[in-house]
């Protein structure tokens, strides 16, 4: 059974100011009111997801029970006014320019949550990339359990190196209507929208994402020795939003017959999938940097955690700043370190973890336990970790770039990956509100 439905998707009725209707994700520009009164001051009096969404800078600051209740009551208007009108079923094929060279495409479709789990250790066909933060769903929770439709912003990703799925049907695009074509506020770029319709284009694509788990494709594509659970789709972005519908559904279900749950609108969210070698998603590592640490006591510390963990760990520090380049072999993991006035690389061989971030933060993570004065951050920039890393009492660790395949496998092999993983993309070119679903009968 395939992970992937087919929704009824909900757009605004034609003639609707789109420019104004899309809105950036509302986990973005948390630390940043003045953006959102801006988009305010654009969004007006017209119809906008602005107003059926709450954006998370209001979640400490706002009155949030009076803000819920008006958006539910937004939605109901919506509806009831015709301001949403419900496409036959189909996907959604999103092509948006944010600025970079190559636009990001994108299909907009449904996913069964019964196929997704976010527990710490899920093997689920739809899984995390990062630990889900469980404190962070009861406020979303709360919003949902009264909302009438869904307007995701979850963002869920494919490993296909060969463009298979998605990419082929930018040949077709001539064939389809055009369901939006609109720039976005506030720096967001542009986004063009063709509608799918339910038939042998669904089907076909509903195929060949299932053909990329493969058994056999699968194990090659990911050097693996052993039948690990199969990992068709990633969460990459909005995955406490997912973990959220998925918290709803679990609630609803409770009170269906079986019958009633196969086909229930909450049973499915709606998401867009990206396939992660897509050229506009630059997926770069966060580094890490230790405050307040001994650096001899914390290298000897690591060469005794991998030694019990069945790994050999090498150091080598040489006085300097000089560059270097981090090698990956097969059967080793390299991250480069920095203190004081050296400079060098820390090689652990055979390591149990699937990824070099992984086996360092497994370390990291069980240092800090051990010493309580220890502290941690995560840096973007290798010219900050240099400069908070030589600092007295200070210590830098540099990932290597993240290839796009090992973000898959990092996920397969070591269940979810650790906070901090990965950035991708700044926060304006991140999903914007367009597309919505009903998740109510």
């Amino acid at each position: 059974m395939s992970c992937v439905s087919v929704p009824k998707i909900l757009m605004p009725k034609k003639g609707t100011d789109l420019y104004k209707w899309a809105v950036v994700a509302c986990d973005q520009y948390t630390s940043q009111p003045e953006y959102w009164e801006e988009t305010a001051r654009i969004v007006g009096d017209a119809p906008s997801t602005l107003r059926i969404t709450l954006p998370e800078v209001f979640l400490e600051s706002g009155d949030v029970a009076a803000l819920t209740d008006e958006i539910n009551c937004t939605m109901r208007q919506y509806l009831s006014d015709g301001v949403l009108a419900e496409l036959p079923a189909g996907f959604i094929l999103t092509e948006r320019f944010s600025g970079g060279e190559t636009p990001r495409r994108g299909l907009v479709a449904a996913i069964d949550l019964e196929c997704y789990e976010y527990a710490a250790g899920s093997r689920s066909l739809v899984r995390p990339t990062e630990k889900t933060v469980v404190e962070r769903i009861p406020p979303r929770l709360e919003i949902r359990k009264n909302a009438s439709i869904e307007v995701p912003h979850i963002m869920l990703l494919i490993d296909d190196p060969d463009r298979t799925v998605i990419e082929p049907m930018f040949e077709k695009i001539a064939e389809l209507e055009q369901v939006y074509n609109t720039d976005l506020m506030q720096d967001g770029g542009h986004i063009n929208g063709w509608f799918i319709p339910e038939g042998a284009l669904t089907d076909h694509l509903i195929s060949a994402m299932d053909a990329l788990n493969d058994r056999e494709t699968f194990n090659k594509k990911y050097r693996l020795t052993e039948d690990l659970p199969l990992l068709p789709f990633a969460v990459g972005d909005g995955n406490h939003s997912m973990a959220t519908a998925k918290a709803y559904w679990e609630d609803v279900k409770k009170t269906l017959t079986s019958e009633e749950q196969a086909t229930h609108p909450a049973r499915f969210a709606l998401c867009e999938i990206v396939n992660i070698h897509d050229e506009s998603l630059i997926i770069e590592p966060i580094h890490r940097v230790m405050f307040h640490v001994d650096a001899d006591n914390l290298l000897a510390s690591a060469k005794e955690f991998y030694a019990a963990n069945g790994s050999e760990c090498e150091i080598t520090l040489s006085e300097g700043t000089a560059a270097y380049t981090l090698k990956q072999e097969e059967n080793a993991h390299t991250v480069g370190i920095c203190c004081g006035g050296k400079t060098g690389v820390l090689t652990v061989n055979n390591p149990k973890w699937g990824i070099p971030l992984g086996t360092l933060q497994a370390f990291l993570d069980a240092y800090l336990e051990q010493h309580a004065d220890a502290k941690i951050d995560y840096i973007h920039g290798t010219d900050v970790v240099n400069s908070l890393g030589r600092a007295e009492g200070n210590m830098g660790f540099f990932l290597p770039d993240i290839e796009k395949n090992d973000l898959f496998r990092g996920v397969i092999i070591d269940g979810v990956l650790p906070r901090k993983t990965f950035s991708m993309g700044e926060a304006h070119e991140k999903r914007y509100y367009m597309e919505s679903k009903m998740i109510v009968r």
